[in-house]
């Protein structure tokens, strides 16, 4: 089973790039079987980590929050497991 560890932060205005550096220097142990970090207008982060585990293993590494000095509000986080695509 996979399961993939979602992570969106806004940055305060002009501190995107500040964010995203940031973001990509944020060490996971263990770390994760793949992870991939996107930025988007509106200086917004996204990280995503896939993880060899199900849905409700506990204690997978996440990024921590930001200081307040980065972030315009909390960080959203999800968590989504792989299915079958049918095809």
């Amino acid at each position: 089973m996979t399961v993939a560890l979602m992570w969106e932060a806004r940055a305060v205005e002009g501190r995107g790039a500040d964010l995203l550096t940031w973001a990509t220097h944020q060490p996971l142990d263990p770390p994760p079987l793949r992870r991939e970090t996107f930025r988007a207008p509106e200086d917004r982060v996204l990280v995503i980590t896939w993880w060899d585990a199900d849905y409700h293993t506990p204690g997978l590494p996440e990024l921590p929050e930001p200081g307040e000095d980065l972030v315009r509000r909390a960080v959203h986080r999800w968590r989504f497991e792989s299915v079958a695509d049918g095809s």
